[in-house]
């Protein structure tokens, strides 16, 4: 019996965690599960071509990891190939589907059923049932047929939808580890689970409905982060919602990686910024820079906003915290916003942009409100005029404090924000630029009004392109800066890229040819400014640095050293 367990991921880099959880846990815990394969795609992929490669594989068994950003791509595709696989039987499973599987039966009659909530005993009950075994029951009955599983909706012979009782949480120690052979997972990202539920209640989320919070054994977890540590794993994700909301399972995570650090894996973490303990953020001030990152939610500052969400966050120790571990200078952090909540307007989203603002993380995400289906958030809709898109991701489109022209133009300004903040290309220019504006939200607000009006939005720039548009927006708006202008964006240019063609933006060499011969020649001798380069001679060392008059001083531009931050050049004053 062959099944295949299917992901249609976002993005190539990305990987289910999800199918290689469900195949570990089924051979491991089923005795019979027949052959099971995992077949990732991406929704950029033509649905034709991922029906043909499961076509090819005739599988008796076909199920699909269903996610917010996949569900319209998923369900295109089981329409498709259960005209050509006529026999097969399709099982989803996943968040998408889980909180509305009688819906989803109905309105998809080739589906045989959906697999609810935690999927790892589910799918291999389903397995030892679709190889001939008996499933057995709590209760220490057996049944043969899909009314013995626990977990499942599911359409009967005669086409009558069936729900069965729900599945209690199973201990997470027992799910096995699914990262053996890495070359599986080359250039992917990986992500990795300690724990599952969330303490918290935000109205948004669908992690809240799951109170029953629980945690990897931490000695296979320790076991678990040596093997990325050994092979070399450039990024692991961690999918724990909360990763800190127990304080000793944080701290011997984060001290094991602390002391077993190679320099290279970095380790990725959403957490509470405001739980964070003296113990813990002097362990973090310690780790290499570039070890860990950590992904903080403050959603809003405003309060009333932040009650009827029903957080806990108190956004004054928040900023504490985060200014704290920016002052070590060791820790990339990005911080969420989310627009669409209750009683935020415009005025009131302006001012916590500027609150998280200040705080200046690496990355600031404005997202806008995803109305989930089982959130809190969608039983209140009509309370508060929630309009959203019928299709995913069911984003907001109005309040009845936001207007959709005001989404219109929050729209704009997260375009303006990604590539002229969270790029990290222009970390000189645009605290210059700031100084012209009364606030950071209403620079941005600006700059996407710009964008609309010179016809550049819906447009694909290259990058030097995006630092005269920005040349030019900024000497409109602040002309006696000209040259102020010019010099930091032609510092933003070369501190990520020795470039071989200079732009024109950048004016002429300010670096004359024989102050640049002069210094390499003497360079190559002493390395005085580029220890590590013994061995290279002085064209070599041109070749791999740059030199820049900036503000009257030579500055070197060290493109072998960059900070693991954000990946500028280490930059040296020589004069």
């Amino acid at each position: 019996m062959k099944t295949i367990l299917t992901a249609i991921n976002a993005k190539y880099i990305h990987s289910n965690l999800a199918v290689y959880c469900l195949r570990a846990y089924a051979r491991e815990y089923a005795k019979e599960t027949g052959d099971v394969i995992i077949a990732e795609y991406t929704i950029n992929q033509q649905v034709d071509d991922i029906l043909m490669d499961l076509y090819k594989q005739q599988p008796d068994v076909l199920c699909f990891s269903c996610y917010l950003w996949n569900i319209s791509y998923v369900e295109e595709l089981i329409t498709e190939i259960s005209k050509i696989l006529p026999g097969t039987v399709i099982w989803v499973g996943g968040p998408e589907v889980s909180y509305n599987a009688v819906e989803v039966l109905e309105r998809m009659p080739q589906i045989t059923g959906v697999m609810v909530g935690e999927g790892e005993e589910t799918f291999s009950d389903l397995m030892r049932y679709y190889n001939g075994s008996e499933v057995p029951l709590k209760t220490g009955h057996y049944l043969n047929g899909l009314a013995g599983i626990a977990g499942i909706v599911y359409r009967s012979g005669d086409g009558a939808i069936c729900e069965n009782e729900l599945r209690p949480v199973i201990d997470l120690s027992t799910v096995p580890f699914v990262y053996h052979d890495m070359e599986e997972f080359r250039n992917k990202i990986i992500y990795y689970e300690t724990s599952r539920g969330c303490p918290f209640s935000c109205s948004y989320c669908l992690s809240s409905i799951d109170k029953c919070l629980r945690f990897r054994d931490v000695e296979l977890v320790k076991k678990e982060l040596q093997f990325f540590i050994d092979n070399e794993v450039p990024q692991v994700k961690f999918v724990d919602r909360t990763f800190n909301c127990r304080h000793d399972h944080a701290m011997a995570v984060w001290s094991y990686i602390a002391e077993h650090d190679r320099g290279i894996t970095n380790f990725h973490f959403e957490v509470a910024a405001d739980l964070l303990n003296e113990e813990e953020l002097s362990l973090i001030e310690t780790m290499r820079p570039g070890l860990i990152q950590l992904e903080i939610g403050i959603q809003s500052t405003n309060e009333q906003t932040i009650e009827e969400i029903h957080r806990t966050m108190k956004f004054e120790k928040v900023a504490e915290i985060v200014k704290r571990i920016n002052r070590a200078r060791n820790v990339h952090q990005h911080l969420d916003l989310i627009a669409g909540l209750p009683y935020e307007n415009y005025e009131s989203f302006g001012r916590s942009f500027n609150d998280v603002y200040a705080l200046q993380p690496e990355q600031l995400q404005l997202g806008f409100l995803k109305v989930l289906k089982g959130s809190y958030m969608g039983t209140q809709a009509e309370r508060y005029e929630l309009l959203y898109q019928t299709r995913p991701p069911f984003e907001v489109l109005a309040t009845r404090w936001l207007p959709y022209p005001d989404v219109m133009r929050l729209k704009g300004l997260e375009d303006m924000v990604e590539v002229y903040y969270n790029s990290r290309q222009f970390t000189q220019t645009m605290p210059i630029l700031e100084r012209a504006f009364d606030t950071p939200f209403s620079l941005y607000e600006d700059l996407a009004a710009y964008y609309e009006e010179q016809g550049l939005n819906m447009v694909n720039h290259s990058r030097v392109a995006r630092y005269q548009i920005l040349f030019d927006f900024a000497i409109l708006r602040d002309a006696k800066n000209r040259e102020m202008y010019r010099e930091a964006l032609t510092f933003d240019l070369y501190l990520r890229d020795n470039l071989k063609n200079r732009p024109e933006l950048c004016g002429e060499l300010t670096v004359m040819k024989e102050e640049s011969r002069m210094f390499y020649e003497e360079e190559a001798q002493d390395h005085r400014y580029l220890p590590g380069y013994e061995g290279f001679d002085k064209n070599q060392l041109r070749k791999m640095t740059h030199l820049e008059r900036i503000g009257g001083k030579i500055t070197l531009f060290d493109y072998r050293n960059r900070n693991p931050l954000d990946n500028q050049a280490r930059t040296v004053v020589i004069g």
